[in-house]
């Protein structure tokens, strides 16, 4: 008789990783539509921002841009939404999770912490996905921002790097912060004034050398640049900005190492 085949658990293999990435980011989804502070900061605030700088400053014009400020925002409230569902939401949340022992409770579990990581990353990109289109839709509908063709591809591209650059630099940061207490306010003192050396609430070409500077070194104007070039006048075609992707990419791959070197399980007390 034939022996019956042993299974991968008999063999003492590792059950494949994919599909424990995809069950842990549809947790982390899940986790993520119950919790009523974390959809209106991540889906909400983007589009009320949208609403009162257009109501703000109506139907004023960049003429370096050669765009209205309504197109102008579309971008750059994309780009915010990307920070705060990725790099603000994982900074937060890993630490909550952290300091209340489930992180070290996890370790426990036959889930890696590969998948438990990659799964949370997933989620967070396919978050900021879902809430670009919807920002994008809504600037078309509501404030007639005309929305690029084949350029929306360079679109794509910029949030799908943006995203998993971010979620990295989340995680990083996240194992510099000491306890839950502090964990929103470090989030957002790095986030806010990233949001305007990058000049994603004014236009910084008019602004003083040292602070286009400091905003041409950070990630975050490299990634509303690949937003916003597709909406200006004369985009065609998929062009891929490859000094844009390179930064934001450098700075992804240095915070993988931050938090590879750095990630703790455990509570810090």
């Amino acid at each position: 008789m034939r022996a019956p085949a042993s299974s991968a658990a008999d063999e003492g293999q590792l059950p494949p990783l994919l599909p424990l990435v995809v069950a842990q980011a549809g947790f982390a989804l899940r986790s993520f539509r119950r919790n009523p502070p974390a959809v209106f900061f991540s889906v909400l605030l983007p589009l009320i921002f949208l609403v009162l700088f257009s109501a703000i400053f109506g139907d004023a014009r960049i003429d370096s841009r050669g765009i209205d400020l309504a197109t102008y925002y579309v971008p750059a409230i994309a780009a915010l939404a990307i920070v705060s569902t990725t790099f603000m939401n994982l900074a937060i949340s890993v630490v909550v999770r952290r300091e209340r022992g489930f992180l070290k409770r996890l370790r426990g579990t036959p889930l890696p912490p590969l998948a438990f990581v990659l799964g949370e990353v997933l989620a967070a990109c396919a978050l900021a996905v879902a809430i670009v289109a919807t920002v994008i839709v809504f600037g078309a509908v509501f404030y007639g921002v005309a929305v690029p063709g084949l350029p929306l591809v360079t679109v794509a591209i910029g949030v799908v790097f943006g995203a998993a650059a971010f979620s990295a630099m989340g995680l990083a940061l996240s194992t510099a912060i000491p306890n839950e207490n502090s964990a929103p306010a470090i989030a957002n003192a790095v986030a806010l004034p990233l949001y305007f050396v990058s000049g994603l609430f004014f236009d910084t070409t008019q602004a003083p050398g040292w602070l286009r500077t400091i905003g041409e070194v950070l990630p975050l104007e490299h990634l509303f640049e690949m937003l916003l070039g597709p909406f200006e006048p004369g985009a065609h075609g998929v062009q891929l900005p490859l000094g844009h992707l390179a930064v934001v990419t450098a700075w992804g791959a240095v915070a993988v190492v931050v938090a590879a070197r750095r990630f703790r399980w455990v509570p810090a007390r």
